[in-house]
Formats: C-alpha cells, sequence, structure tokens
C-alpha cells in the first residue's frame, strides 16, 4: 500500500505538467493560427474540444508508458518514446477533430502546430528532469571536497552488507554513510539493518538514487552470481553514481572485510563468469612441494599464475623475467602474502640460451610455466624480427633446457592467435606449438600448450587504454564496429591453465573455454557507464580501422584440428595435433634462425611454409626494412 503511494506521488506531478503541457500547446497553435480572429463559436469549440483531448493524450501517455519511465535517466530511448506517443495522440486529436467535432472543428493547422508543440512541450518537461538532474551531479562534484560524506546505498541486506553498514558506522575515518539499502530477497524489505532501511529488489535502484539523493553505490554481493551481477551492474550504471563493491568471497575469507577492501567496480565484474572449481588434487599433485618456474613471471599471465601456484605450497617458486620492476613488485608482494614461500627471482632473457641453461642447470626446476613473449600485434608487425627470435626462439632454448634437465612437466602460454593467423605474432605462436609437440614425441618431459583469446586488464589490453581515453575525457578509439573477441579474466586463465597443466600426458594444445565472445564497442560503452559517463553523450566513441595484422574475430581451433575432446573439466579441451615432417620442420628453423632479423623476406616466406594458414605479410609492415 505504502509503494502505491510513492508511486502515486510520483507519478501525479508529471500528469498535472503533461495537462499543462497539452492545453498550452493547442492555446498557442489556436493563437498562432487564428490570430485577432479568434471567435466566440470558436472559444466554445476549443472549451468543449480540450477536456477530451487532453484524457485521450492521458491514456495514450499512460499506455506508452510515459508514468512507468525514470525520467532523470532518459536517452535517445525515451527521445524515441515520447515522439512516437505524441504523434500518435496528434492524430488520434486529429481525427476526433474532423468526426467527432466535425462541426466545430478548428482548422487543420492547428492541430498540426498543436501536436508539434505538444512534442516540444512534453519532451522538454520530460528531458528537463534528466538537465536537472545532470545540475545537480555537477554541483554535488564541485562540491565534493567540501562534503563530510558519501551518501551511500548498499545493495545486498545479508550478512557482507550489514557487516559494512556496520562499519561504515562506526568507522569515524569513513567518507561513506549508507542511507538506503537494496535487496531482492522480499522477506527483507521494510526491515532495518543497524538503522538502514531496506526498500526494495533491484527494480527499485534507480528510483531510490533519485529519491535519497545517492552518490555511492556500494555492491556487498560476494556470493551472487555472475549472470545476476551483472544485471544488477547495468542497471547502477544508468544511474550516474560512483560504483564500489567488496572483494570476492574467497578474499573475504582470507582477508576479513572492512571499508580498507572496498574497491570500484571494474569491466571484469561486468564480463566475468562464475567462479571456476578447480580439481585441487590434481594440481597438488605436481606442484605441490615441487621447483616451480615461470618465464615472464612478472607479466600479466606470468604473475597470476605466480599467485595462483604459491597457493599449493611448492618447494621454491622461481620468477624468470627480463623486465625487473615488475618482477620486484611481485616478490614484494607475494613475501607479504605468502610468509613461508621460498621465491627466488632471476633476471635474464629467454633469448639467451646460455643464460636460460644455466638458470635450469642450478635451479633444477621440476615444472616450467612457459609464458614469456612478444605479444603486441602491431608492434609485432614493425618488427617481426624480433617477434621470432624472442617467441619462436626463446621458446625453443627453454624447451631445450626442459629436455636437457629433465623437467617433469612443461607448458607453453599460447593463444587464439595462432590459429589461422594474419599476423606475425599469432604465426610465431603457431611455430612454438609445432616445437612443443616434436619435443613431446623425444623426451621424457611432458611438454603441452595451454591456448586462450584476449585477457581483461592485462598489459596492452583495451582495458587500460579505453580507462586511460576515458580519464581524459576521451574519445574512446575502437578500430571497428563489429570486431569481437573471447574474453577471460586473468584469474580464470591462470586457473584454468594450472588445471590443463595437471591433465597432461604430452603432446597436447589444450583450448580453453573462452565464453561467448564480446563486440569491443560493448565494453567501451559499458567501461563508459562504470566511469559514470553515457557512451556517445559525455564520452565518443570514434572508429579508427582495423590495425595491421587485425582481424575482426578470433578463432579457438584450426579447421585441420577437427573437434575438440571433452577432458574431466567442463571448460578445458584437447585439439587434435596435426602431422607434420619433423625433418623439414627441424631445416626449417634452423633457416629461419640464420635470416631472423637479417632478412625478412627470406624469413617471413619460411613463416608461411612452417604454418601454411599464415596470411600476413608483415615483411611489408616493417618500417626498417623498407628503408633499406
Amino acid at each position: 500500500m505504502k509503494n502505491k503511494r510513492l508511486t502515486l506521488l510520483y507519478t501525479l506531478p508529471q500528469i498535472l505538467l503533461d495537462i499543462i503541457c497539452i492545453y498550452a500547446s493547442y492555446w498557442i497553435a489556436f493563437i498562432l493560427r487564428l490570430e485577432n480572429n479568434i471567435t466566440p463559436n470558436y472559444r466554445e469549440a476549443f472549451h468543449n474540444f480540450m477536456p477530451w483531448a487532453t484524457l485521450i493524450c492521458l491514456g495514450i501517455f499512460a499506455v506508452a508508458k510515459f508514468y512507468n519511465t525514470m525520467w532523470q535517466f532518459a536517452s535517445l530511448d525515451e527521445l524515441i518514446q515520447i515522439f512516437f506517443g505524441t504523434a500518435f495522440a496528434s492524430v488520434v486529436l486529429l481525427v476526433m477533430g474532423y468526426t467527432v467535432f466535425r462541426p466545430e472543428r478548428f482548422p487543420f493547422t492547428v492541430y498540426v502546430m498543436g501536436g508539434l508543440l505538444m512534442l516540444f512541450f512534453v519532451g522538454f518537461s520530460r528531458f528537463s528532469f534528466r538537465l536537472m538532474r545532470r545540475a545537480r551531479k555537477k554541483n554535488q562534484a564541485q562540491q565534493k571536497d567540501k562534503a563530510e560524506f558519501h551518501r551511500v546505498m548498499i545493495i545486498g541486506a545479508g550478512e557482507t552488507g550489514s557487516m559494512i553498514i556496520k562499519e561504515m558506522k562506526n568507522a569515524p575515518e569513513t567518507s561513506g554513510i549508507p542511507v538506503v539499502a537494496i535487496d531482492d530477497n522480499k522477506a527483507k524489505r521494510g526491515s532495518r539493518i543497524h538503522g538502514v532501511k531496506v526498500v526494495g529488489g533491484r527494480e527499485s535502484i534507480l528510483k531510490m538514487a533519485v529519491r535519497h539523493n545517492v552518490d555511492q553505490i556500494l555492491l556487498a554481493i560476494p556470493t551472487t552470481k555472475k549472470k545476476d551481477l551483472q544485471d544488477i551492474l547495468q542497471i547502477c550504471s544508468k544511474t550516474g553514481c560512483q560504483l564500489k563493491t567488496v572483494p570476492d568471497f574467497s578474499e573475504i575469507l582470507e582477508n576479513g572485510i572492512d571499508t580498507q577492501s572496498i574497491r570500484d567496480v571494474e569491466i571484469t565484474d561486468l564480463l566475468g563468469r562464475d567462479e571456476i572449481t578447480l580439481n585441487v588434487n590434481e594440481i597438488c599433485g605436481y606442484l605441490t612441494d615441487k621447483t616451480v618456474l615461470v618465464t615472464g613471471g612478472g607479466g600479466s599471465i606470468g604473475s597470476e599464475l605466480c599467485r595462483q601456484i604459491a597457493y599449493f605450497n611448492p618447494k621454491k617458486l622461481i620468477i624468470f623475467d627480463i623486465y625487473e620492476n615488475n618482477a620486484y613488485d611481485l616478490q614484494n608482494e607475494l613475501l607479504m602474502r605468502f610468509k613461508r614461500l621460498k621465491l627466488e627471482v632471476l633476471i635474464g632473457s629467454v633469448r639467451d640460451a646460455a643464460r636460460i641453461n644455466h638458470v635450469f642447470e642450478v635451479c633444477r626446476p621440476d615444472v616450467v610455466f612457459h609464458a614469456a613473449a612478444h605479444k603486441h600485434v602491431p608492434l609485432m608487425e614493425m618488427s617481426p624480427g624480433e617477434a621470432v627470435k624472442n617467441n619462436v626462439f626463446g621458446t625453443l632454448n627453454v624447451a631445450h633446457a626442459a629436455d636437457r634437465y629433465g623437467v617433469d612437466r612443461m607448458v607453453l602460454i599460447s593463444t587464439d592467435k595462432a590459429v589461422n593467423p594474419t599476423n606475425v605474432m599469432g604465426a610465431t605462436k603457431r611455430i612454438c606449438e609445432l616445437i612443443i609437440q616434436y619435443f613431446s614425441r623425444h623426451s621424457k618431459t611432458d611438454f603441452m600448450a595451454v591456448r586462450f583469446g584476449n585477457v581483461l586488464g592485462s598489459n596492452g589490453s583495451v582495458i587500460p587504454l579505453f580507462k586511460k581515453q576515458i580519464a581524459s575525457g576521451g574519445p574512446v578509439t575502437v578500430t571497428h564496429p563489429e570486431i569481437i573477441r573471447y574474453f577471460m579474466t586473468i584469474p580464470e586463465a591462470a586457473r584454468l591453465v594450472l588445471q590443463a597443466g595437471g591433465m597432461a600426458r604430452g603432446g597436447e594444445i589444450f583450448v580453453l573455454d573462452m565464453g561467448q565472445p564480446v563486440k569491443i564497442v560493448d565494453l567501451a560503452r559499458n567501461l563508459i557507464r562504470l566511469s559514470g559517463y553515457e557512451p556517445d553523450v559525455d564520452i565518443k566513441i570514434v572508429y579508427t580501422g582495423l590495425r595491421p595484422g587485425e582481424k575482426l574475430y578470433e578463432e579457438l581451433l584450426l579447421d585441420s584440428e577437427g573437434d575438440c575432446t571433452k577432458t574431466s573439466h567442463e571448460l578445458i579441451y584437447i585439439g587434435t595435433p596435426i602431422p607434420f615432417s619433423e625433418e623439414t620442420f627441424l631445416c626449417e628453423l634452423e633457416e629461419l634462425r640464420s635470416c631472423a632479423g637479417v632478412d625478412n623476406v627470406q624469413m617471413m616466406g619460411i613463416i608461411h611454409r612452417l604454418v601454411p594458414t599464415y596470411s600476413g605479410h608483415a615483411e611489408k609492415s616493417d618500417a626498417l626494412a623498407r628503408e633499406e
């Protein structure tokens, strides 16, 4: 009953405003058309016509859901709604004037002008709600430094929400105060948590954000399913409020929860899948009490692999990377989080065979994860020789050392760009897969590759670029409106790589289920909304064209690899290895080594022979080679 009263209080002013707009529209049209020729008959006709016209318009507006829309958040869709609603009402009034009120009908232009004015007045009255909201938000932003606290909406009235509300109320140093709570559980509605009222479910978020003047929304639902989380975040992104969330449930169990653990909502929260389940026994069997080496350990995937490996109590974890800053930061992080971890950080390049052999000889790793690689597609198109030297021969060096020093298993991190590659980076990774397959047939070491798509938030991915562009006011650049990619979060990818490593018997190319492909432009729009802006209104999206070596979509399997074989894990599959001539392969690898970075034309010719599905022409894009 109370909700109905609140809805009536919100709707009644809109109805009264619409009555004024309808009367004003046709009265102004009446005066403009007839000027000083308004006879008593016309006045009487107007007064007889308008009550019926107003009732009809209000009825049409109600059917068109004018009174069910939160106009504070109006956009192009609502503008279309107004146009069709008022246009239909205008046509109905015109027909009514020429039929029911035929003896007293007005000139035709009165109906036309009245309809146009009604479109303007009704539209302006609706969008004035949004203009006032924007003005209020701007004023709030200007006063933010002076404000003592944020007005916070808590989504989730469970145990986590209760803890957060209590913390925020008791901690004097916090800058937020909870004013309202949301929960989909109807049994909780109307109740209070530490004095904060639960006012409704997710359908109430927009309305309550306005009513309670909320400027920050905090998601306290760490165990909710990703599908529900995505739906709630889509609603929250329309409010223009700052969005915050609590850590994942696993982090809460490990570290507890307080106001210091609250973080900004990230795009990974929108696109990630439900928590991946792992066969812990299978992973422990090959990591626990083992010496584990991660090449490229300071990178996006490598560093997350190290974090995940540390949970399984290895005998020693060795981080090998050429970039000391990332490796140093990761070292400090791991030593703080895992007090008993025996950790060693070594600096060097996988291109240096002598350095690799020395590391293997001294450290004697049992398991190797090879994540070191050049991966930036456009940059490798400009320097294809470097892609070959680092990716191909770096992998060859690590594989040789793994075989020579008796490593139990080696896992290569590959990419979907290795499938029917259009760029030299993808072609080199495909050669890396062939190297792994070759060694698996001639070594006691179990060699395998894990192939997956783009990783959200990794170094060089679109997310950091979009964030910088949004922070500078735009525009956000997308190469093509139809470009799509498979995406996976960094922790998700790392967990599946570890799981695949436990399944290996040697020679497999594991393919990870990447879920549904995502349009890059949709990713950009979601990130803009999460940042509190409206796409193409506050922040423009500009299309720049495909870059060298880039294609509209990626694939996870070659045609000749056939269908994937299922494994015991629902998200991991095995591609069928493609037979190749080992003798020819080894000869061409040696030829490739001799001309890499020296003769690009010859080098790319060999790559075309090694990877027949490669369709790129990096020899034409290397700027230095062209100048020579």
